[in-house]
């Protein structure tokens, strides 16, 4: 467990994207468990799910970025 929160604490956004991704295909597969997608579909629609997490995990990762710089800038010092 604790090599678990070590690797969470060492990669948040590595970590975020695979709580997201894990998330999303529940959601994915519990709302279109009645559809009738073949194999091929349902295998496209999990892969662009997983992207799709990875993506909102980048840009939502930006706002961190330009925080750190402000605090870089303002040496350590919020400006909130």
């Amino acid at each position: 467990m604790d090599a678990i929160k070590k690797f969470a604490g060492d990669h948040p956004q590595l970590t975020s994207w695979v709580v997201l991704a894990i998330g999303m295909v529940i959601i994915l597969v519990w709302s279109a468990r009645d559809v009738g997608f073949t194999g091929g579909q349902w295998a496209a629609l999990v892969v662009t799910t997983i992207l799709l997490a990875g993506a909102c995990v980048w840009i939502i990762g930006w706002e961190d970025d330009e925080d750190e710089a402000l605090m870089a800038e303002n040496g350590g010092k919020s400006t909130e």
